[in-house]
This record gives structure tokens, sequence and C-alpha cells, in this order.
């Protein structure tokens, strides 16, 4: 018998028993009655994927109408949403208070990993299912017993489950990466009727009247409208390659990362990216605990049924994480990419298409879900790096690019047409004209050693920034000047500042980081490292320190300053401002719309060693900083795994001047205002 019908065959066999096991279990009334409903809705939900599996395999959802498959969907992820989530036991307030803390924690986890059974079962990933199911079986068994597991036993299944499966889940990830044969979505997106938004629930993800108002928008705009979209998307990416001067003839494929409601759009940019000889590898954002980036959503997705959820959850791995496990899994993610080295070797990078207009998530913070040790966080930190090392060897640094643009989508409100159309057009932007004005900005910066930056209307902003030495002017230059070639739209000038001499106070009185709201953020630097933080989103300063802790210096104990640069797009800031939309712009472009701090490693990380030059042929020579430098002693101490940029909005920019080395200074914005000659387009935007 061939060895992978056999292997076929015992996987069903397995998948079969799960399943059988799973429907007696709802019928079973002896299970202590602390844990009978856990347990009952758990393996309801678990017979109801088994459903899904089935009726995606013989075809049954062709046949429904849009309201039924609304319907259907709504139910698969009715008990994440908001109004329900009071009694889900997927909330660790609810487990905790109706299972008690350890087996809340616990089993709330538990349930959090069975909830990839949905999309696992769309894509019939019958592996996926079946080692879930023999988890919540193996589990549940404990509880059969006339005694209550221990907390402890209950945690190493878990830890030995994650632990035995680490390497095919790290295959999984890496073949989503770099191999084109992996195409689900691809296959949705390119022989659907994109006409026919029923084919939004093909894809098993959460869809809400956000992405079907999307895709029915797309679909009322003119072919050649759409393929402008695409191309300038596409462009930038290609582009990035040729101003780089990178290989892209060595490359075949290009990692697409967008939102449901898009696919329009993504057709073509495929069938663009296809003429370039790239094939798309589109994978999905990670459902299993153990592949979630704890640093935001990668890959492609639909809405999130509940953002508390995800906050909830983003710790969750603490509940296994150790030293040995860590170890585990970067062998496992070297296997993976040994095995699929020569399709690594091929791949480009990623082309991500970004979504804004959402409301602003403010979390609540929850007591009851499991969160890092000390110790553990500093595991994580070097899970992070080592596991950047590898992927940097084996899909080369030096060899790829990127490319990432957004746009709002419908729950932006009802301005949306008017602010998809603004946004077409800050996405299109003269970059000839960006660029001209911008090298008047980069000279005057050029012959300074030091900018200077002060806040008002209350922003309590004041910070220096210190500057590389430039031996030759004639041929050097320590500013970038971005034109929108990968990262669109057009509107910066960036550094990476040196450490040593660059101090002061950042503050922003509200901004939007990595999908989390931030009230009144203040962040002290010395020497170019943070070392002081807060902001006022919770009551509690602990928590509020912790909650900055998580989500900028994640788990660091500190981190440099890597970016400094000023945004020139008043086009978007004047967007911006006349819609009110300042709280849900992207980084992306709200990073445009001021001076800019980015937080962790330099623009350049993994590729200092890269030459860059500016459209006038300077070489940008400030690709490193004191921390990057240490690369060549030990890489494990060079780089930390982040970049969150913190923008000023003009409103708040009382000041940015040029300190040289005699100490005489230039003023370039003054009072939200560009006053440096050579700028003066810049104030049209704000003045309309």
């Amino acid at each position: 018998m061939d060895k992978n019908k056999e292997d076929l065959d015992l996987l069903e066999e397995r998948y079969g028993l799960a399943v059988g096991r799973i429907r007696e279990i709802y019928e079973n009334t002896e299970t202590e009655q602390t844990f009978r409903d856990f347990f009952h809705r758990e393996a309801d939900f678990l017979v109801q994927m088994d459903e899904v599996l089935r009726n995606v395999k013989e075809n049954c959802f062709d046949s429904m109408t849009l309201d039924s498959l609304r319907e259907y969907n709504r139910r698969l992820y009715d008990e994440l949403l908001p109004e329900n989530y009071d009694n889900c036991y997927g909330n660790p307030v609810y487990a905790v208070k109706t299972l008690g803390r350890d087996y809340g924690q616990i089993l709330s986890i538990l349930y959090t990993e069975l909830r990839g059974m949905i999309v696992y079962a769309y894509e019939q990933r019958i592996w996926d299912m079946t080692i879930g199911m023999e988890l919540f079986l193996e589990i549940y068994q404990e509880f059969e017993t006339d005694a209550y597991p221990g907390a402890n036993y209950l945690r190493e299944s878990i830890y030995y489950y994650m632990s035995d499966y680490t390497d095919e889940l790290m295959q999984e990830n890496v073949d989503g990466t770099v191999d084109p044969a992996c195409d689900f979505a691809v296959d949705i997106i390119m022989n659907s009727d994109l006409t026919d938004l029923r084919y939004l629930y093909q894809f098993g993800e959460y869809v809400t009247k956000n992405e079907e108002k999307t895709a029915a928008f797309l679909n009322t705009l003119p072919k050649d409208e759409i393929e402008a979209m695409a191309r300038t998307y596409t462009e930038g990416y290609r582009t990035g390659f040729i101003v780089e001067n990178k290989p892209l003839e060595k490359k075949k494929t290009v990692n697409i990362r967008y939102t449901l409601g898009f696919e329009r759009i993504v057709k073509y940019a495929i069938r663009q990216f296809a003429d370039m000889g790239l094939a798309p590898t589109i994978y999905r954002t990670a459902s299993h605990v153990m592949q979630k980036n704890r640093k935001g959503k990668n890959g492609y997705y639909g809405a999130i049924p509940n953002q508390q959820f995800e906050f909830d959850h983003k710790n969750d791995a603490a509940l296994f994480l150790d030293r040995a496990f860590i170890q585990r899994k970067l062998r496992a993610l070297q296997n993976a990419y040994e095995n699929q080295k020569e399709k690594a070797a091929e791949h480009g990078g990623p082309a991500v298409m970004e979504i804004f207009g959402e409301k602003p998530f403010e979390p609540v913070s929850c007591k009851e879900a499991v969160s890092y040790s000390p110790e553990q966080q500093k595991l994580q930190v070097m899970y992070d790096n080592e596991a950047g090392q590898i992927v940097n060897r084996y899909i080369i640094g030096e060899e790829r690019s990127f490319t990432i643009i957004a746009y709002p989508v419908p729950e932006i409100g009802e301005d949306f047409e008017k602010i998809f159309e603004e946004t077409v057009k800050v996405n299109t932007l003269d970059y000839k004209k960006y660029q001209r004005i911008q090298q008047s900005i980069i000279d005057v910066l050029d012959s300074g050693v030091q900018a200077h930056v002060v806040g008002m209307n209350g922003n309590r902003t004041d910070i220096t920034v210190s500057f590389h030495e430039l031996k030759d002017p004639s041929k050097q230059t320590n500013f970038e000047n971005c034109v929108a070639d990968v990262n669109i739209p057009v509107g910066e000038v960036f550094t990476s500042p040196i450490l040593k001499g660059t101090n002061g106070v950042l503050n922003v009185s509200r901004v939007f980081l990595n999908e989390l709201n931030y009230v009144d953020l203040t962040i002290e630097v010395q020497n170019g490292m943070i070392s002081e933080y807060s902001c006022k989103n919770f009551e509690d300063e602990a928590e509020n320190r912790r909650y900055i802790e998580e989500n900028i210096l994640f788990h660091h104990d500190t981190i440099p300053m890597g970016e400094f640069a000023i945004g020139t797009n008043t086009t978007a800031y004047r967007m911006a401002r006349t819609y009110q939309i300042e709280d849900k712009l992207p980084i992306l472009i709200a990073e445009k719309t001021g001076p800019h701090f980015a937080f962790g490693d330099t623009c350049y990380s993994w590729q200092e060693d890269t030459a860059v030059y500016n459209p006038d042929g300077k070489e940008i020579i400030a690709r490193d900083n004191e921390k990057s430098l240490l690369r060549k002693k030990d890489v494990n101490l060079a780089y930390f795994g982040c970049h969150t940029d913190v923008t000023i909005p003009y409103d708040e920019l009382g000041l940015i001047e040029v300190i040289r080395e005699d100490g005489t200074r230039e003023k370039i914005i003054e009072n939200g205002r560009f006053v440096l000659p050579g700028t003066e387009e810049l104030n049209e935007p704000l003045d309309d």
C-alpha cells in the first residue's frame, strides 16, 4: 500500500474515533456538575465542526443563499461576540468564576485552541482537527474519574500536545510562507465570481457587513481603477527591489497579506505579480496557540469577532513556555526551513495591504488571564531573536524586499466612499514633488549634528536626537528620501539615530499602535534607550506600565530608538482632520503626518551591510546604531524583533529645528507649519 495512502487511512480512522467519542460526551450526564457545562458545550461545538467539514466536502454551501450563509457564519462565532462574551468560556473572567482559577485558566486556553477548528474544517485540514479533538478527549477523560485531575497534570497535557506537534506546526508555518502549492485562498480569489458575495463565506473567517460592503463597493468601481490600485501596490514591491539594488530576477514567490473584502484588488495584483515571474503565497493568520504572533496578525483574516478575546489570550503561551520548549521550537523552525530551503531562497518577501477605519480598541485589563513570568519574558525575547536569525538565513535579508499600502473600510463611517477616494489620491501623490521638497529638508538636516523636537498645545515632548557623522557630505547622507516605493504613501525622511546624546521626553495625547489605543503616552529616553514610560489607559499605574511593557517593549527591559523621521504628507493629515479619523489612521499613514520616533530595531535591521542610496546618488550611511553594531560580536545582543512608530501630529508640534556643530540652529517646522525655505507647498493642505 502507498505510504501516503496508509497514513491518510490511519488519520481518518483516528478522526472517526475521536468524533464518535465526542458525540457520546454530549449524551453523558455523569460528568461532575461543575465541569459538565464546559465539556458538553465544547463537545457540541466539535460535533458542529465535523458537520462543517462534511458540508464543505460535499459542496453543501454552494446552494445556500447569502442570508443563509450569513446566519450560518454567525452561529459559528456567536459565543465570542461581545454581547455573549460574559458567558463564554473563552472569557478568562467567566471561566475562572465558573471553574476556579487553575482549571478556569487552563480550560479557557483549551477553548481558544479549539476555536481554530472552524477554519480547519473549511480548509479540510483533518490532521489539525484530529489532534485538537484528541487533546480535548485526553483532558475530558481525566474528569470522568472520581477525583479531579491536578491542574499540573492538565498543564502537562497541553505542554506535551504543543511539544509533540511542534515539528508539524512549524512546517505548516513555513510551507504557507514560501510554497505556492498551499493555495486555498488563491483558489477562491482566482476562481470565484467576486460579484457574488457568497464567495466571502468560503474562507471560514468571521464575516460582517464591513467585509461585504467593502467587496460590494469595489465591485462598483471600473476595471481600470481597480487595476490601477493593484498596480500602485505591485509596482511599489517591484520598485523596492530596484531602489535597493536587490535581485528580483532570482525570486519566484511573493507573500500577499490582506483582509477579507479586498479580493478584487488582490486578484489583479496576483496577475501583475505573475507578469514579474512571481507566484503568490497567501497564508491564513495563525489559529493554533503555538503559532500565533504576539505582535499582531500576519497573513490574511476576516473580521475579528471580539478584540477583547484576542487581548485576553495574547499571552496563552505562558501556560507551557519553558526553556526546553523554546529550544524544541527553534529546532523545528530550523528543520522546517531546511526542508523548504530552495523555495525559501526564491521567496521575495511580503506585500501587505492593511485596512483602517475600525473602531479603536480600548482593552479592559483581565487579571484572570495567564501572563508571562519574568523568566518566560526573557525566553520569549530569546526565541524571537534566534527565530529571526533562522528566517534571515533562509529568506536572505539582503535579497528580500516588501511593500505595504492601506485602504479604509466601511466601518469608518458614512463618508467611507469619499475617504476611500481621498486615500487613493494620498497613495498616488506626485513622488517627484515630494522627492524635491524632502531633499531640501535632508540638506539642512545633514548640515547638523542633532535635531530638537518640542511639543505644543499641552504636548510635553522635548527631545534631542543625535545624528551620525558625515565624513564626506558630498557623497553621504543620514536621511532616506522616502518616495513611496515599498512604503506607501509618500511622505517622510528618516534616519537611524546615534543613541549617545539622544535624550528627552516624547509625549502624545492619544495614539493607536499595533491595534491598541494609548492615552497620554509618555516615553523618556536616555542615550537613545527607553528609561521610563507611562500612559493613562487604566486607573492602576502598574497596569499601565505592564500594558506598555507587553505591547511596545515586548518584554524587553528597554529598547532603543531605532528611527527618527519627519513626516511630510500634509495631504493625509488634512484628510484625517477633514473627516475626523485621526484615531483611525494606521501607523503606515499616521507616521507620514508628523515627526515620528520608532522604538526597537532600525529600519535597516538584518540589512545594515547593504549599501542604500537616495535618488540624488548619496549613500545613506545611518543604517546602524550602537545596539545593531553588536551583531558583529554577538547577534543576540543586536536585535529586538520590534519596531513601533509613535507620531506627534502637527497640531501638537511646536518646533523641529536642526542644531549644528557650531551651535547655530535652523527651523524646519514651527507651530505646526513648515517654515524651511523650499517646503512652503506642504502648508497648502493645512490651509485647506
